[in-house]
């Protein structure tokens, strides 16, 4: 169990992403660590252009989150339960269950992301003797808003980056506690309607009123005005449904959108009012509570090359 930061692997792209090997592709680990239920490895992946992978993993949990805006055309289908049509936008931090075959299909570019491939026996011990993988259960892991799973990503992060002492007990630690709270958000998100969650039009409509960039981002009681529901019928139907809380999810939304924004010469205080927050001040708290850094910090990195550190 050793600790190895700014390496690469020529291979890497094969055996950690479970696609073929494509010589126009390329993924270089930066950082990685091997725990005793665990590799965790931030990988700079670069797509030149749009593809589409097959990915399959029997034995892990193949946690993902994604340190660089997501592109917002990244999209993923569970081979075996949804139709060829059928695909869903990934969040910045997914969690593909194991023995699922998936299609990934990529916008292209490069992005950067930490990964945790979590032994599927250290989650499955702690679910429910009767769990399923339900349709709302396999939506669920394309975007996970946790306040209790990304903390533990982003410490990850850090200590890839920054080890110190300690930094491999300590990891063995959060990967113990990451499949812990991996298996509660799962067990949380219901199978049925008739659990308390919300319809399958009404997840929908939420959706897609998010993705709309041609209007302001919504607040929690437009979204119920639009499922024609209490706010708190909506908070109630939607953690039953998605395994998190609806303002957990529109933060975290919001904070894939700021990032794309800074991307751009747009002001911060523009990105602030833009993506509905009170305050620049409260943008600020909430970006560095979900990424580690301020908007400011991370405009810099951005410019420097170096986005993910």
């Amino acid at each position: 169990m050793a600790l190895a930061v700014e390496t690469s692997n020529e291979n890497a792209d094969t055996i950690r992403r479970g696609s073929e090997a494509t010589p126009a592709r390329s993924l270089t680990v930066a950082a990685e660590i091997e725990l005793s239920i665990a590799h965790v490895f931030i990988a700079e992946l670069n797509h030149p252009k749009a593809d589409t992978n097959k990915f399959r993993r029997d034995k892990v949990f193949w946690v993902d989150l994604c340190l660089t805006p997501r592109r917002p055309n990244s999209s993923a289908r569970f081979v075996d339960h949804w139709s060829p049509a059928r695909t869903l936008g990934m969040g910045s931090l997914i969690a593909i269950p194991p023995r699922m075959r998936m299609e990934l299909n990529s916008a292209g570019g490069r992005h950067v992301s930490l990964i945790c491939q979590l032994q599927a026996s250290a989650v499955e011990k702690w679910l429910p003797e009767d769990f399923t993988w339900t349709e709302r259960r396999l939506e669920a892991s394309l975007n996970i808003a946790s306040d209790a799973i990304r903390p533990l990503m982003l410490r990850f992060n850090h200590e890839l980056r920054n080890p110190g002492p300690g930094s491999l007990e300590l990891c063995e630690s959060l990967a113990s506690i990451l499949a812990i709270e991996l298996a509660r958000y799962f067990a949380a998100a219901s199978s049925t309607d008739e659990k308390g969650g919300l319809a399958s039009w009404r997840l929908r409509l939420i959706d897609d009123r998010i993705s709309d960039r041609s209007l302001a981002f919504p607040t929690v009681t437009e979204l119920a005005t639009l499922c024609r529901l209490s706010s708190r019928q909506l908070g109630r139907a939607f953690k039953t449904s998605r395994g998190s809380s609806i303002s957990d999810f529109l933060t975290q939304t919001r904070i894939e959108a700021a990032k794309r924004k800074l991307y751009t010469d747009t002001c911060i205080a523009d990105i602030s009012s833009i993506l509905g927050f009170s305050s620049q001040s409260s943008f600020t708290a909430a970006f560095r509570r979900a990424t580690g850094t301020t908007p400011d910090k991370f405009r810099k990195r951005i410019r420097a090359g170096s986005p993910s550190r």
